[in-house]
């Protein structure tokens, strides 16, 4: 076997190790920070110290759940559904860089790849809704679709403004060519983005399309046993994904002390800082209606991005 190969195949191996674990590290960080939030315990329990073990044993009661489809259902577009924004966000992470050399796949259009793929996987939300033979999840998944357009565009046009500043479609150039002044030059795209990518990822405040209050679970109504926890990883994976796309975008990834040796912690630490701010995104507010959502992107954050491209197309050509 060729070293090329190797390179290949342990990369490959490394980037799945990430996809599993680091999604359960901010799901059982958003029990404990939201139970502390709360002024409530949390899982304390399962595992011994702390309840560590939570999600482990939330994912062996999902198995041995029954698997069960709806009559009435697509079946084959029912099952595909889970997989497609696991894939989704899987291929995203793949070439997030932790370091200049550490990644899954160095891609020249990294920024435009992950952004396109993210977006695949909410798709998955709208085969789940519709194939479920379900008008709850029909209307859940309506919901969603109206929200990935309307988040969409926010979001790519705040990566467009990161693009431009660093004259570089790739997430590594875009990392290196950060500086401090991004803190308060990019500030308004990455306020935008985070917004957005909440949004996209249905988190609360964002959450009409799976509110249970109205819609049951929406997409996810008719889903059982590990169909659903897929649903469930995904949304972890997904907060993942975007805080660390985040933190290489608006902080400059591995910049920090000592960055030759502990430039992949500084990376997982600064997507870490956005993590806990979408969790603490859930536990402050309530749920908006549908019309304060959709107000919140064409009015709110539509403009705000355009600002924001109009500032760093300025900075670009006072500093050229």
């Amino acid at each position: 076997m060729s070293h090329d190969v190797v390179e290949v195949v342990l990369r490959a191996v490394c980037v799945l190790a990430a996809f599993l674990v680091l999604p359960l590290v901010v799901g059982q960080t958003e029990h404990k920070v939201m139970a502390h939030m709360q002024g409530r315990l949390g899982p304390m329990y399962p595992g011994g110290f702390h309840g560590w073990a939570q999600l482990v044993a939330d994912g062996v009661k999902f198995a041995q759940k029954e698997d069960i489809v709806p009559i009435a259902a697509d079946k084959r577009v029912f099952r595909l559904a889970p997989a497609l924004g696991i894939v989704a966000y899987l291929l995203a992470l793949a070439v997030i860089p932790l370091d200049a050399h550490v990644f899954g796949a160095n891609v020249d259009d990294g920024l435009i790849w992950a952004i396109a793929v993210t977006g695949i996987g909410t798709v998955g939300t709208l085969m789940a809704g519709w194939s479920s033979g379900n008008k709850y999840a029909l209307i859940g998944a309506m919901r969603s679709a109206a929200q990935l357009l309307s988040y969409e565009l926010p979001l790519i046009l705040s990566c467009a403004s990161f693009a431009i500043a660093a004259g570089s479609l790739s997430l590594v150039g875009i990392a290196h060519a950060w500086t401090p002044w991004w803190l308060l030059w990019q500030l308004p795209g990455a306020i935008v983005f985070l917004v957005a990518a909440t949004a996209e990822l249905q988190r609360v405040p964002f959450d009409a399309p799976v509110a249970d209050s109205e819609v049951v679970m929406g997409p996810y109504t008719e889903y059982t046993g590990l169909r659903f926890a897929f649903f469930l990883l995904a949304e972890y994976a997904g907060i993942v994904v975007m805080s660390l796309l985040l933190a290489v975008l608006y902080l400059g990834g591995w910049t920090g002390p000592f960055d030759g040796y502990l430039g992949w912690l500084w990376t997982l630490l600064k997507g870490f800082l956005f993590a806990l701010i979408i969790i603490w995104m859930r536990v402050s507010w309530p749920r908006l209606r549908e019309d304060q959502l959709q107000r919140v992107a064409w009015l709110g954050l539509v403009p705000l991005a355009l600002l924001q491209l109009a500032i760093t197309a300025v900075g670009v050509v006072l500093t050229a």
